[in-house]
């Protein structure tokens, strides 16, 4: 596999990726700032969120309902949103719009207005989401999880929607100030589709590299989360519901770690392959205890979970537990078989090349690229990366993070025993 693409530097200093594909008659950008939910305080949860929604709600040029018929007229997207560590922003339009698609984002992101009754309406929007949210098991299943996991001191551990606690208590001011923490250093812009790179740069130079603001860059850094010592558990009970869901997992590799491929393949064959890895087989296929279960590795700039997760009958749940850790326990004692290895690598360098026949999904290739400083080369070495991960790294790297004896395990769902 092959990626080729140009780099350019802006005035203050952010850089752009191009990728020029002429096959495809439009254009995606994506991008994104250093700081996200990683700059807020204990008791501002929520407000990356809610302030990077309201920026585009109404900027000094337009409104929000004239933001969305120009969009809408010409069949473009405009974003901004957030994450635990970046804010994201970029769009999609047709090639011919580029120009027009560069300066609404351009306008979301470096003159918002942050009207006062829109900040109502969406904090109305934002309250009543979280209001549904308290009635479904697997979004407080996994919330809890990561509670328990990271304690709600560490960002990790804290829902970046907000709660119906902090929502309320967030003001404009509030919003206005982690707005003017944004700062282009280290910022990173992708641009994939039918335009040269020229039009990119020039484009961007005249818009977004303008942007030179007199504060520093925000301190982004992170104390890392103290791993568990012991088993936590969970339990919310919610009566008018039929079926529970459980979260359970441990921290695992950040996305730089050495032995973050091998984890990445163990967990393809603990949870991932055909309709579920091992684990699918065991309390899916063979026991019927489970709607869904599978099992995920979010290795990110930090220790991301490493979790399994199933939607389970709630008078199956204490045995379909047992299940899942007594896969655990097999992946950290056996090595996988030849034909598990053999599938699973087959499996994730056949994903690239499907990931790799969109815009949007070259753009998410390249940005990992440049957020975890993977190498320009990456995308040509990703198979023999995989193809060289072995039985024993998949061993060692389980043995590390995951154990049947202390983890963290989140239910949400009508109460039961065992």
């Amino acid at each position: 596999m092959d990626l080729t693409f140009t780099t350019y530097t802006l005035s203050n200093g952010i850089t752009v990726i191009v990728k020029e594909n002429h096959h495809a008659h439009s254009v995606v950008v994506r991008s994104y700032l250093q700081g996200g939910a990683n700059l807020e305080k204990v008791d501002e949860i929520g407000l990356a969120s809610f302030t990077t929604s309201a920026m585009r709600r109404g900027t000094q040029k337009h409104t929000y309902t004239e933001i969305n018929e120009i969009v809408e007229s010409v069949a473009a997207s405009v974003y901004v949103n957030t994450g635990r560590h970046l804010t994201g922003f970029g769009g999609k339009s047709l090639a011919e719009d580029f120009k027009l698609l560069i300066e609404l984002m351009t306008d979301n992101l470096l003159c918002p207005t942050f009207p006062a009754d829109e900040i109502e309406k969406l904090r109305g929007q934002i309250i009543t989401d979280l209001k549904e949210d308290e009635d479904d098991t697997r979004t407080l299943a996994g919330r809890y999880f990561r509670e328990m996991l990271y304690t709600f001191d560490h960002p990790y551990g804290r829902p970046i929607d907000g709660t119906l606690k902090s929502i309320p208590g967030l003001t404009r001011d509030d919003l206005l100030g982690f707005y003017h923490q944004l700062h282009p250093q280290a910022g990173i812009v992708v641009v994939v589709g039918d335009i040269t790179g020229a039009q990119v740069y020039q484009t961007l130079e005249a818009t977004l590299g303008q942007w030179q603001p007199d504060h520093s860059p925000p301190d982004t850094t992170l104390p890392p989360p103290r791993p568990l010592t012991e088993t936590a558990q969970c339990m919310h009970p919610m009566e008018n519901k039929s079926q529970a869901d459980l979260v359970l997992g441990w921290m695992g590799p950040n996305r730089r770690a050495d032995d973050f491929y091998a984890a990445y393949v163990g967990n393809t064959i603990l949870g991932q392959l055909g309709l579920g890895g091992r684990i699918g087989q065991s309390v899916r296929d063979t026991e019927g205890l489970a709607y869904y279960v599978n099992s995920n590795l979010q290795g990110g700039n930090g220790p991301g979970p490493w979790f399994a997760y199933a939607g389970v009958n709630h008078a199956g749940i204490g045995k379909a537990v047992s299940l899942i850790l007594a896969e655990i326990r097999r992946l950290r004692q056996e090595p996988v078989t030849d034909q598990e290895l053999a599938d699973a690598k087959a499996y994730l360098t056949g994903i690239m090349p499907l990931q790799m026949e969109t815009n949007e999904g070259v753009a998410s290739i390249l940005l990992d690229m440049q957020l975890y400083k993977l190498g320009d080369d990456f995308i040509s070495r990703y198979p023999d990366i995989i193809n060289a991960v072995t039985k024993a790294e998949i061993q060692a790297a389980s043995q590390k993070y995951l154990d049947e004896k202390v983890y963290a395990l989140s239910i949400a769902g009508p109460n039961f025993e065992g």
